[in-house]
């Protein structure tokens, strides 16, 4: 770092990714101050540096060999690695610059007094984090699988047998179903379907009720998916359509893969497709051969199944709303619950990075060919299907609580 770059750090003052410190300051009080940048996005600690940006200097003789050693070495669990750097000013006054990077090894603690805490980042203040935000953060650390946490008041019965049934002959390639519920629950917990409990039977996990649940929302609000269509470019009162989709992901099928494959009962993506279709398409006046009339859609198809799949197999658990797709006249909207895994970022994923939240119920819907081998439907579908057909670009806003995925519609063509 530059002595001009460092002046016009401090010149803006403490942020997010930004702290000053005393270099007297205490090793736990350091240690909290670093923990919470790296279970947010990382960034530096000025030591040094009064909490008003007035610059006061390090005084500590040996203070590389403590910040590393002690505080790094003794409080901070697991282990970073920063970037450590001292500057001197015109003045002969010290500045040192303690850097690090977002963690990969989520959450990271302060280890002080037999205790651990977690410390995450709010704006300028470094905060003790609260149980939801714990369990993201054991989640975006790989620690934690929320698609496999206990659904309570659930049991076997919470499941769809006939589908339970067409998965584990027709598709996992099981020589029979099984004949028993002791059988049954056996079976689906090492699918992870189920997950036992010392005191009583096996309940739902969370991959087990959105995939196979006879009515997912009954026992999990945040399931299904909340559609809305509007006639105008914003959110009002009087609504097209406005409905709370409950349905396990999957459909139920007849028949044998590779032989003909019957389809008995709509799954939540099918059913979401069938009532969205009046409004994002447009019935032309005349009439086909089969006196059927031509219906154009206002976006690419494919491309709006790859949003909706991956809001869906992708979503944050951990998170109590539902995903929400709403059409408005210029745009569709497709909102994914929470931000993106770990150190993904949007370029990683329009560059074709694949980090799965949620590896059952991405591997089950692979099964049935909703999701593709590859794990390349946005830089593949979403984006050049969305420029093609509609000559603009599908647009991506992340923030902490949701990933946003706008698709522009297809301009009308004039009678």
């Amino acid at each position: 770092m530059l002595k001009s770059e460092l002046l016009e750090v401090i010149a803006n003052g403490e942020n997010s990714g930004v702290e000053f410190k005393r270099d007297d300051v205490r090793p736990e009080q350091l240690a909290k101050e670093i923990v919470a940048l790296a279970n947010f996005q990382g960034g530096k600690v000025l030591l040094g540096v009064e909490d008003d940006g007035s610059i006061s200097g390090v005084q500590r003789p040996d203070l590389e060999a403590w910040v590393m050693d002690v505080v790094f070495g003794r409080y901070i669990h697991p282990l970073i690695l920063p970037f450590y750097e001292e500057l001197v000013l015109d003045d002969d006054k010290r500045v040192a610059v303690v850097s690090v990077t977002q963690g990969s090894a989520k959450p990271y603690v302060v280890r002080n007094n037999n205790r651990e805490e977690i410390y995450i980042r709010v704006g300028s203040t470094s905060r003790l984090a609260t149980r939801e935000q714990q369990a993201r953060l054991f989640e975006s650390g790989g620690m934690l699988h929320a698609e496999m946490l206990p659904v309570s008041g659930t049991s076997f019965e919470s499941l769809d047998s006939a589908r339970l049934e067409d998965y584990l002959v027709n598709i996992a390639g099981d020589p029979e179903a099984p004949s028993t519920i002791d059988d049954w629950e056996q079976r689906l917990q090492g699918l992870g379907f189920l997950v036992a409990r010392d005191d009583g039977r096996p309940v739902c996990t969370i991959a087990g009720l959105v995939l196979f649940g006879r009515s997912p929302r009954r026992s999990l609000r945040q399931a299904g998916v909340r559609w809305m269509s509007f006639a105008g470019d914003a959110k009002d009162y009087q609504a097209q359509d406005d409905t709370q989709l409950d349905a396990p992901m999957v459909a139920l099928w007849e028949g044998r893969v590779g032989g003909a494959r019957q389809l008995v009962e709509p799954g939540l993506i099918d059913l979401l497709a069938d009532r969205m279709r009046p409004f994002i398409s447009d019935e032309g006046e005349a009439s086909t051969e089969s006196l059927r009339r031509d219906r154009t859609y206002r976006y690419p198809l494919d491309a709006v199944r790859e949003c909706i799949l991956n809001a869906l197999v992708h979503r944050d658990w951990t998170r109590s709303m539902e995903v929400e797709v709403a059409n408005y006249a210029d745009r569709l909207e497709v909102i994914s619950p929470g931000t993106l895994q770990n150190s993904m970022t949007v370029e990683k994923m329009l560059a074709g990075q694949r980090s799965p939240r949620n590896p059952i119920i991405v591997e089950i819907m692979r099964d049935y060919g909703y999701v593709d081998m590859r794990g390349m439907g946005v830089r593949r579908k979403i984006v050049p299907l969305t420029r093609d057909y509609t000559g603009k670009d599908a647009e991506f806003d992340l923030t902490d609580d949701f990933l946003r995925v706008v698709i522009p519609a297809r301009p009308r063509e004039l009678p």
